[in-house]
């Protein structure tokens, strides 16, 4: 959470700074942000496999949440948009490195029968983080008439808290440390991740094709005649409900079928890209952000929770390398084709689309006969 309120802060900001204050053009904001995230996701599988081969996932994800705390004074300080591009690349390769093992270490310290509630926690606490930062940047916008620098420097402090309460909170359990350690990635260990792993990969991946950036939700806003300056509300309403259903889902998903909840959760995203693509006007566009919201909160620790349940424990930080690893490749071709269709074809054909694909996924739930 406080490292989300760290990074929203900036990130909220960040596209109208470069443009605003350094004079960047639109192309130069898409390629810092597009180079960012693909040097997260290449991150993501080596950290994860490598927590795995040391048997220890601490000091991983204290160093990943370390680096992203230590990007964040160079925003501040950045006088071109190439000192902002590295500090997004090393906020970048931090969140990259730290993702799998921290998601590996809150399968480790939790017990089975309370994992579905435990990443319902953690994914509630993280959209928190991710509508409480952009309210308070606007705050401070406000106050310190809209100084950036000002706000990226306030933003220092919750995300070195972060690191703080990881390095002095957290003990790991021993027997990671104590186990025997292959190399993850040699076959015999990968023929370890069986079917019912694959199906979750498979079906996560088909998912997020339906569930592209929610940037897209932020232009549809804008088409909906909402003034400017109140559009980012729309995604705090989105987080909100996010937040508060994740926990909710989470400890439901420890009482019933992982299978039938993510059907469910499915159900919902279709009835959202259908709302969505329905009409631009405000009072719809809102509750399909509503609905969207509603979706996230039911299946983003749903498919952490399954990856857990159908991973060995001794491979899970390479499991969740890999799952990030094709859902983030996913997100990428999704957010492209969604662009291009929105171009070409129009909104409303883009939430057709992904509710196609969304239909798509939930036909394959259904033949991943593996899965509880």
């Amino acid at each position: 959470m406080l490292m989300d309120i760290s990074s929203e802060m900036i990130h909220s900001l960040l596209p109208l700074f470069m443009v605003t204050t350094l004079g960047a053009s639109a192309l130069a904001v898409g390629l810092v942000e597009g180079l960012a995230e693909s040097t997260a996701l290449i991150v993501k599988v080596f950290s994860g496999t490598l927590s795995d081969y040391l048997g220890k996932r601490k000091g991983l994800a204290v160093f990943g949440y370390a680096l992203g705390a230590l990007s964040k004074p160079f925003f501040a300080i950045a006088p071109t948009v190439g000192i902002v591009l590295s500090a997004r690349l090393l906020d970048r390769v931090g969140k990259g490195i730290r993702g799998a093992p921290r998601d590996a270490l809150v399968a480790d310290v939790t017990p089975a029968h309370l994992r579905g509630a435990a990443f319902g926690l953690r994914q509630s606490l993280d959209t928190v983080g991710a509508f409480l930062g952009p309210l308070l940047a606007v705050g401070l916008m406000l106050l310190w008439a809209n100084d950036f620098r000002a706000v990226f420097w306030v933003a220092v402090i919750p995300g070195l808290m972060a690191v703080a309460l990881l390095f002095v909170g957290l003990r790991e359990p021993e027997h990671l440390q104590t186990e025997k350690r292959t190399n993850p990635i040699r076959r015999e260990n990968l023929l370890r991740l069986g079917s019912s792993y694959w199906w979750v990969v498979g079906i996560g991946a088909v998912f997020t094709l339906a569930r592209f950036s929610e940037a897209f939700l932020v232009l549809r806003a804008q088409q909906s005649g909402i003034p400017v300056a109140m559009v980012p509300l729309v995604m705090v309403a989105m987080n909100l409900i996010y937040a508060l259903s994740a926990y909710p889902f989470g400890k439901l998903s420890d009482r019933m079928s992982h299978r039938r909840l993510l059907a469910f959760g499915l159900v919902v995203l279709i009835i959202a890209d259908l709302v969505l693509a329905a009409s631009n006007h405000w009072g719809v566009v809102l509750a399909g952000v509503a609905l969207w919201g509603l979706h996230m909160g039911i299946t983003q620790g749903l498919l952490a929770t399954m990856v857990a349940h159908t991973a060995p424990a001794d491979l899970r930080g390479t499991a969740y390398g890999f799952f990030n690893l094709v859902s983030g490749l996913a997100m990428l071709l999704a957010s492209v084709l969604a662009g291009l269709l929105w171009d070409r074809l129009g909104a409303s054909f883009t939430f057709y689309s992904g509710a196609i694909f969304c239909a798509l996924a939930l036909a394959a739930l259904t033949k991943a006969a593996d899965l509880r």
